[in-house]
């Protein structure tokens, strides 16, 4: 398997050397699918795309590694955390965080490989773990039927007043709840494009400039599925296009 790695490091050099190391790495291979120079970085990243391990460096601006692992570890689908760093008398406080190993610099190829081995190990089960889960669904009562939703085929959550649409391709539908609960609890699938609408991030197919009545010129997303266009606010602009980039 290959592993998509995160690097959160404040210095570039280091950043640029475990780069190095894990290209020579070759089983398990890694591929770096993004990098970070401090803690506000990583957790962006980490919502913008899935990685099956996050190096951390511990002594950086801000939040230092160690708090970073402890936020990671509340995200749904977290990834396996290895410690790089050069200091070693962290290592007892890594461990109790659950971290997959912890490699002190300057790192070796060897030490490196047997880290990624550890991670590979521990991916491959969480998977196979996973795929005997049941499909996780929502529970939507509809004109006096109760449904099963699952949630890979909803495509976005708009607020309407005092209840929620839930839109597949084929239908939508009316959940009791607020939108701010199910972007907390979905933040891995779903993203916010505006104060009343989140939209699945694998669905999404374009960017688009858009006139609304109430808000004036701006941008709407196109899903994949549906014919509408749903607004986008200039806060979440950049957001979208980064996953639409991605």
């Amino acid at each position: 398997m290959s592993l998509k790695v995160l690097i959160v490091d404040d210095e570039p050099l280091a950043r640029a050397r475990l780069r190095t190391l894990l290209g020579d790495c070759k089983s398990p291979t890694a591929m770096v699918e993004g990098e970070a120079a401090n803690a506000t970085q990583a957790i962006e990243a980490l919502r913008r795309q899935h990685f099956d391990l996050a190096l951390l460096d511990i002594h950086m601006p801000g939040a230092d590694g160690l708090t970073l692992a402890q936020t990671l570890r509340t995200l749904p689908d977290a990834p396996a955390v290895v410690f790089v760093t050069a200091h070693a008398e962290h290592a007892v406080q890594a461990f109790e965080l659950e971290a997959a190993d912890y490699l002190t610099k300057p790192v070796r190829l060897e030490r490196l490989q047997t880290a990624l081995q550890k991670v590979e190990r521990a991916t491959q089960a969480r998977r196979g773990f996973k795929a005997d889960e049941p499909e996780e669904v929502l529970i939507i009562q509809d004109r006096g039927r109760t449904e099963r939703v699952p949630l890979s085929q909803v495509l976005y959550f708009k607020a309407e007043l005092k209840y929620v649409t839930v839109r597949t391709a084929a239908k939508s539908y009316i959940l009791d709840g607020s939108l701010s609960e199910l972007e907390e609890r979905y933040r891995a699938a779903f993203m916010r494009i505006h104060r009343n609408a989140l939209i699945a991030r694998r669905a999404v197919r374009a960017l688009e400039k858009h006139f609304d009545a109430d808000e004036g010129d701006g941008w709407a997303v196109r899903l994949n599925g549906v014919d509408e266009l749903l607004a986008v606010s200039r806060r979440q602009l950049a957001a979208v296009r980064e996953v639409i980039a991605s």
